[in-house]
């Protein structure tokens, strides 16, 4: 399947208003977090086991459904990706749904799952949200409009991330052994986690916020689909950071993906390419 995201950079400037569309977003997410939430750690929880080997819930499939529904209504000429139930519709406009990121933690009850609501403009992600209703934390942006998360108070507050300019002293999150070991980059994880003040992998969504709020540097993964990230994108780029292929590359076509704080993305390229 051909990327639905483009390969132009994800950086590129956008001449327009978005507010409306962050606002559908946000109800998107709303109605994601009912239909989840519903259904999270109920002990008749219905799962079963796809073709490549990923459980999917009937919350997985209930949120996209719900997702789905109200686009139809309020806009129907955009097209739809979701993990769920594919691709509908052609347009330069669409919208990229993973309904829960983190299904594993989900059907364990363990609540560091995620809805991830994208909305992708000529193959560049605009808008994104990332809802986490288990922990009451959601994570919101779109270009030119800023990155926001909401406070233990329920006020909005703007992301901005760290301005950490050395590696030796930066904090990072690796996702997991397994990932790298797969993508034959076990020696650079060990020459990444050589380097740094405090590695850790958080896994999923959550690593990539926390870099949005300025509490790690570097977050990076392989074996990333579009849905896994498209709504991370402008919430790490609109709270200043970058946000690449592990090869530096503006795409995720070869399914890995490396987020900084921008300053020292760089740096971490040459770190994690270094014979």
């Amino acid at each position: 399947m051909t990327s639905p995201l483009s390969p132009s950079t994800f950086d590129t400037p956008f001449e327009g208003d978005l507010s409306e569309d962050l606002d559908l977003a946000l109800r998107l997410a709303d109605a994601a977090d009912a239909a989840s939430m519903s259904r999270f750690d109920a002990a008749d929880l219905e799962v079963r086991v796809k073709a490549d080997a990923t459980h999917v819930t009937e919350a997985d499939l209930a949120t996209e459904r719900a997702i789905r529904a109200i686009l139809e209504q309020e806009r129907p000429r955009d097209a739809v990706f979701g993990e769920e139930f594919g691709t509908s519709g052609e347009s330069a406009r669409q919208w990229i749904i993973d309904p829960i990121d983190g299904t594993a933690n989900y059907l364990k009850g363990i609540p560091m799952w995620t809805t991830l609501i994208a909305l992708a403009i000529d193959g560049v992600p605009r808008v994104g949200v990332a809802s986490q209703p288990a922990i009451g934390r959601r994570w919101w942006a779109a270009a030119g409009l800023g990155a926001w998360t909401n406070s233990p108070t329920g006020e909005s507050r703007r992301l901005s991330v760290s301005r950490v300019d050395s590696i030796a002293d930066s904090s990072v999150s690796f996702q997991s052994i397994g990932q790298w070991r797969d993508a034959g980059k076990l020696d650079a994880l060990e020459r990444l986690t050589s380097s740094v003040w405090r590695d850790r992998g958080y896994g999923d969504t959550w690593p990539y916020m926390l870099l949005a709020e300025g509490r790690l540097e570097l977050v990076a993964e392989f074996g990333v689909r579009e849905y896994d990230i498209a709504a991370l994108v402008p919430i790490v780029t609109e709270a200043g950071g970058r946000f690449t292929s592990f090869d530096g590359d503006d795409s995720v076509s070869d399914r890995s993906a490396l987020a900084t704080n921008r300053v020292l993305h760089s740096a971490f390229l040459n770190l994690l390419h270094s014979a």
